[in-house]
């Protein structure tokens, strides 16, 4: 276990049974001081236990110098009272000390063992004197103030608060250059850092002078500084810490998995000054390897596959002190089952073409039956093949005090635990969320992890088996055998024919893009390398989006653009290179008729939770009210019209506006994305229809349409649907590839569907194949688009009707108008079969058939249920009436705009 070695040099240097693993991730250990722990019966003191106490950012912990004493932690969340005592009467110098009250207490390795952590709830107090009885004072000060972080109601306000105290602590710092080895050292650069180890970062300074590369922690733990001398590095490289440029990793090995120092910078550029020193310094003295270089040493078999895959992990970013992005290692075999291990056989091993969620070929189906209706950005798997939680699954036996960390002081559950590596790779092919590849532990030599020789506590499994050593393969004789085998498969000859393709998953052109596609490897967009954190805004959602970057796992930043190689070796008979397995599939599942249910299944999901709607941002972009929304493919674009006559493109990721258009100084009422995003279509009270090119960045056409303004428009298959004031519905034949051309074009009006007033709304059936229209004295129209004729024409509404909508089923139209009722027409028939009053005029809304989320002239959201007839909920949104809706197909997203000028986005909390 690679990162397990730097631990045990660690603690060769310490004797204390303290960890910073003991802290909750992302939290800081600030300073320590001796003290004691006075213990007290009936409110009378009546010992006290010496030991050592740690400020950190999150918690108070006391660690008794017996170890037979349990480390007790508090974190300040679950204080109630911090406050300094005048004087202390059981002991005899009588110095002050400080008093704790809480409501919960941990206590961890009771009689030094690591065990899940016990808790202690229920308000209790602890009394603390420290030795230097001067320092109480200060030391109080600082527990209120982290206090006062804890108890901030915002994530994002909490995590700014115990930054800016450490940055003050950082800056009233500098690296003590006592600690040079020599005096004759010149220091080149000093700036503050923070040293990597898995799960922990320990913040300090850095000191790189022509000699030596320092690193001296804040809090002086777990030495007061580490040193390596220039000399030894071997490698050193530029990492991604949460997706961001910001860390550097230094070797003084040629092969080890472990680094001896990790580095995360504040700023990219003092990453990149310390690099390239220590970089120059190495072009005098050491090879540079580069992916080409050593690739070419595999080639040619200078290089075992294995060695090759970890040079490549390197490469990839890939380190054992960041476990969102370890070192990922492919699944060789498949036969778990088998009494012998024939290496001569491919069907013992898996395909390397394809990655672990394709190899099952029934489950890939139902994947990507919701690929398929789902929205951008789309991704085929909803857990990543390494992550944090997945290296410890692997490694909890020998790494226990990790998976405590991880998992809040508690093993998982014995059934979900690592038991067999036949039911993980079962599990593998048809666990629903579970795809998973292997770390390389699995073809190195200590077998450690296989086994339970720290003799946990880990729980029983279900039939009352306790978990042990992990079940091996009957192939294996022992855990030694058990690695060896899989050594030998690794290096085998069908490997090292396939190998390259598995590497076109992993580091090459089938990591991204159209081939990442058709290979069935795309995944969730935050794991991928380009999220830029900066420029979010929202401290609270960059939090949030840093948080599952890290926990949910981290693809390899990308290698190769071409297809890689395969390794030059001797041939043999009873292995064929032709192909490891069948061809590549189509992403497109041919079971077409499940689509629609998968989308059923995830509307239903979103509308069950439609109450827990909650505000995500708001933005004022424009000057009057918000007409219209459209959003791109990608969700990335924002496009909006207003009543002040412009068209706005706004950027949700950055938080800013990226265009503003006006095509006539008359307002725009409306507008449609066009297939691809090449295009924005608006419709204006100047009864023009202007077709704007996102491309070039221009107005690319108007369509002269109508003899009064032009209220809405709608857009489905090269048909451009518009509604007028001068009472008609219009249908243009327009070919988007010409339209977004440099030429004007004729467009070809088809038909002409006339009113008996002015249309204010028009909507299409999710079908295409019908239109509902709605005038300003209250009237439905419902037309069959493939005839162009009437099918209804009802009195529905007193007063405008404000919009329309065909349910999900096409079987009925909700309607809203200015008599304030939600109306239900049966298409059909024309039968009004509903009529709830809401008291008030609800100008827009979405809804699932049975459930309505509707924008009311006060500005509220409001969640009806329609067969109840009443309202579930009140959603407070803008300041005036909401104007228009958007929801994406998964009705997971919504975006609403008002005649506050404002658009708000919205978000679900399943």
């Amino acid at each position: 276990m690679a990162f397990r070695k730097r631990k045990g040099r660690e603690q060769d240097s310490s004797k204390e049974r303290f960890t910073l693993l003991l802290l909750d991730l992302e939290e800081y250990f600030f300073e320590q001081h001796i003290g004691y722990h006075v213990l007290s019966e009936d409110g009378k003191p009546r010992s006290s236990v010496r030991g050592s106490l740690k400020i950190c950012s999150k918690s108070i912990l006391f660690e008794p110098d017996e170890i037979s004493k349990p480390i007790i932690k508090i974190a300040f969340r679950d204080c109630v009272k911090i406050e300094e005592t005048e004087d202390n009467p059981c002991v005899q110098n009588r110095s002050g000390g400080f008093l704790v009250v809480f409501k919960q207490v941990n206590f961890i390795k009771e009689e030094n063992l690591v065990a899940p952590y016990k808790i202690q709830r229920g308000e209790m107090q602890y009394l603390f004197r420290l030795e230097v009885a001067g320092k109480v004072a200060d030391v109080v000060q600082t527990l209120l103030q982290l206090h006062r972080a804890s108890g901030l109601h915002k994530l994002g306000d909490q995590t700014a608060m115990i930054t800016a105290i450490l940055q003050s602590r950082l800056a009233r710092t500098s690296f003590d250059k006592n600690r040079f080895q020599s005096i004759s050292e010149m220091s080149h650069m000093e700036c503050e850092v923070e040293m990597v180890t898995p799960l922990v970062t320990n913040p300090g300074h850095v000191c790189i002078t022509d000699k030596s590369l320092y690193f001296q922690p804040l809090n002086g733990y777990p030495v007061p500084v580490v040193q390596i001398k220039l000399h030894d590095i071997q490698r050193i490289y530029k990492r991604r810490h949460g997706l961001m440029p910001l860390g550097l990793e230094v070797f003084c090995t040629e092969n080890d998995l472990c680094s001896d120092i990790y580095l995360k910078f504040y700023k990219p550029e003092d990453r990149d000054e310390l690099y390239y020193y220590i970089a120059s310094y190495l072009e005098n003295h050491v090879t540079e390897h580069t992916v080409e270089s050593y690739m070419l040493q595999w080639q040619k078999g200078h290089l075992s596959n294995y060695e090759y895959l970890l040079h490549l992990n390197n490469l990839a970013d890939r380190s054992c002190n960041d476990l969102s992005q370890y070192p990922v290692f492919p699944w060789i075999i498949a036969d778990y089952t088998s009494s012998e291990l024939d290496l001569t056989n491919s069907e013992t091993f898996r395909d390397f073409s394809k990655p672990i969620g394709a190899l099952n070929k029934e489950r890939l189906e139902r994947l990507l039956t919701r690929y398929q209706e789902m929205p951008e950005p789309k991704f085929m798997y909803g857990s990543h093949y390494s992550s944090p939680g997945y290296v410890l699954f692997y490694l909890v036996r020998v790494a226990p005090e990790y998976m405590l960390c991880i998992q809040n002081g508690k093993f998982d559950h014995a059934d979900r635990m690592f038991n067999s590596v036949a039911e993980t790779w079962k599990n593998c092919l048809v666990g629903v969320t579970d795809f998973k590849e292997l770390i390389p532990e699995f073809y190195g030599h200590d077998y450690d992890f296989l086994l339970n020789s720290l003799k946990l506590d880990l729980g029983k499994r279900q039939g009352g088996k306790v978990v042990e050593d992990i079940e091996l393969p009957p192939w294996a004789t022992d855990p030694s055998d058990f690695l060896k085998k899989n050594r030998e498969a690794l290096e085998s000859q069908h490997v090292s024919e396939h190998l390259h393709e598995w590497i076109d998953l992993i580091f090459g052109y089938k990591q991204r893009g159209h081939e990442a596609i058709m290979a069935h490897n795309v995944f969730h967009p935050l794991t991928y390398e380009g999220v830029n954190l900066d420029s979010i805004e929202d401290p609270n959602q960059k939090i949030a989006i840093l948080t599952q970057i890290l926990e949910f796992g981290q693809t390899p930043k990308q290698l190769f653009t071409k297809p890689h190689p395969w390794k030059i070796t001797p041939k043999f008979k009873s292995i064929s290179r032709s192909s490891s397995h069948s061809r590549v599939e189509s992403p497109v599942s041919p079971h077409e008729e499940s689509f629609e249910d998968l989308t059923e299944e995830s509307r239903m999901l979103a509308w069950s939770n439609i109450t827990k709607l909650k505000l995500d941002s708001q933005h004022k972009i424009h000057k009057e009210a918000v007409t219209g929304i459209a959003v791109s493919c990608n969700g990335s674009s924002i496009f909006t019209t207003s009543q002040d006559s412009t068209l706005k493109m706004f950027s949700k990721e950055l938080g800013t506006l990226q265009r503003s258009i006006s095509f006539s100084n008359m307002a725009l009422s409306s507008c449609v994305i066009l297939p691809e995003d090449s295009t924005v279509v608006c419709s204006s009270w100047d009864n023009h229809i202007y077709f704007y090119s996102v491309a070039f960045c221009r107005r690319q056409d108007t369509l002269m349409g109508h003899d009064d303004a032009v209220s809405k428009i709608c857009w489905h298959d090269n048909r451009l649907y518009s509604a007028s004031w001068d009472s008609t519905v219009k249908v243009w034949r327009c070919v988007p590839a010409e339209v977004s051309g440099t030429k004007r074009n004729d467009f070809e009006l088809l038909a002409e569907l006339e009113q008996d007033a002015s249309v204010n709304i028009i909507n299409l059936n999710p079908e295409n194949s019908m239109l509902v229209s709605g005038t300003t004295e209250g009237t439905l129209g419902i037309w069959d688009l493939p005839t162009t004729s009437i099918l209804h024409q009802l009195s529905c509404h007193s007063g405008v009707v404000h919009d329309a909508v065909f349910s999900p089923d096409s079987r009925h139209i909700l309607s809203t108008g200015d008599d304030g009722c939600l109306k239900v027409t049966d298409v059909q028939t024309g039968m009004l079969i509903s009529s709830i009053p809401s008291g008030q005029p609800q100008r827009c809304f979405c809804w699932d058939g049975n459930t309505v989320l509707s924008g009311s002239q006060s500005g509220e959201l409001l969640v009806w249920d329609l067969v109840a007839g009443k309202v579930m909920e009140r959603i407070q949104g803008h300041s005036g009436a909401v104007t228009c809706m958007w929801m994406n197909e998964q009705c997971s997203s919504i975006i609403t705009g008002g005649e506050d000028r404002q658009i708000l986005f919205w978000k679900l909390l399943y």
